[in-house]
Parts: C-alpha cells; sequence; structure tokens
C-alpha cells in the first residue's frame, strides 16, 4: 500500500472516529444514574399525575392478567364469546401451542414427538377442572419448561388462546344430541384417530404447565 494511500485511510478513520464520539460523549443522563440537576440526586423523575400508558392502560385487572379482586384466577371469560374469538383462537393455538401441546391438546406435539419433554394433556381431570383465568397466566407467564408467550401474543389473543382450550376440552364430552345431523354425519365419516406417537394413552407424569 502506497503512502497516498495510507496517509487517506488514516484520515477517513479519525474522521469516523470523530463522528462516533460526538455523538456517544453527547450529554444526557442514563437511566438510574445520579444527576444534580434534581434536589433528591437522581435523574429517573416521577410520572406526572393523569399520565395514560401508551399501548395498554392496564386498569382491568381481570382482562389484564386473568386474576380476579379475590386474587383468584378468573372463571368467566372477560370478553364476549363468539365464533370468531373461537376460530382466532384455534389459529393462534395451532401456531404458538400445537408444536408442543399438539392440536388436540394431548401435549404430543411435533417437538414432543422429537424429543422435548411431554407437557400434561388438556384432558386430564385436573386441567378440566382449572379456572379459565389459569391458562392466560400459563400462556402469559410461562409454566415450569414453558416460556411465556406476553411479548409474542397480544392480550386479547392470549383469551382466545385460553377460550380455544376450553373448546378442546369440551370436545370429548359433548353429548351426541347437542349436535345437528351435518356434525354427526361429518363424525361418521371422519377417520379414526391416530394412535399415541409416543405408546401411551395420557399425558406421562410432570411438571404441569
Amino acid at each position: 500500500m502506497t503512502a497516498g494511500r495510507v496517509l487517506l485511510a488514516a484520515s477517513a478513520a479519525l474522521v469516523l472516529a470523530g463522528c462516533r464520539q460526538g455523538l456517544y460523549n453527547q450529554q444526557k443522563l442514563k437511566p438510574y444514574r445520579p444527576s444534580a440537576l434534581w434536589e433528591n440526586g437522581s435523574s429517573a423523575r416521577p410520572l406526572p399525575a393523569g399520565t395514560v400508558a401508551r399501548g395498554s392502560l392496564g386498569e382491568n385487572r381481570a382482562y389484564e392478567t386473568g386474576v380476579g379482586s379475590d386474587g383468584k384466577f378468573v372463571t368467566e371469560l372477560p370478553m364476549t364469546l363468539t365464533k370468531g374469538l373461537l376460530l382466532r383462537g384455534q389459529e393462534r393455538y395451532d401456531i404458538f401451542c400445537s408444536p408442543c401441546h399438539g392440536r388436540t391438546g394431548d401435549g404430543v406435539g411435533m417437538v414432543v414427538q422429537r424429543g422435548f419433554k411431554r407437557p400434561p394433556s388438556f384432558h386430564v381431570d385436573r386441567l378440566k377442572n382449572e379456572r379459565i383465568g389459569y391458562f392466560f397466566d400459563v400462556d402469559t407467564n410461562g409454566f415450569g419448561t414453558m416460556s411465556g408467550y406476553a411479548a409474542q401474543v397480544p392480550v386479547a389473543d392470549r383469551w382466545a388462546i385460553a377460550a380455544y382450550v376450553r373448546t378442546l376440552q369440551l370436545s370429548r364430552e359433548t353429548p351426541a344430541a347437542f349436535l345437528s345431523d351435518h356434525d354427526l354425519t361429518r363424525l361418521d365419516k371422519a377417520p379414526p384417530a391416530p394412535a399415541d406417537p409416543m405408546g401411551a394413552t395420557s399425558a406421562a407424569p410432570g411438571t404441569p404447565r
């Protein structure tokens, strides 16, 4: 490399370094750093009275957390149950939940068949008797080896998933008299349920999700 090129490269590096340092070293207050500007010496300031949260206000505790005023999981869906909500729940469940829990909620999703720890079936008595707020809470915060989905799935969709889980549970126990002739005909033509790929008829014991 010629001396001219070396000088040009060095000059360019100095210019770029100068630009970066000028922006990096600007005056600013980093979170939780002390500041002499305020009497209490803290750079973090309390929110002004009347401040409204951006995105979600979070005033409805039952809707936002699945927990009621009594500190227990809610027993009722905090929104109107519609066919559209269940279809949305089915779509979100198939995307986010079925890889582990399976399309029918038996806990034999594809990643479980490939060696991941099997979750309990949604059809065991313990989970059939759980409050719907429990399923929303687990979807939000996770449980055991399951991570929470609050960052990926909005609140409304988490409730839609919880409602769809209830639908999966009820589908096993709905009396034939409740079904239309059209539904009965479709069931008669449906192929038999596939055998459990894990070689068991119920979920293996383990940490509940």
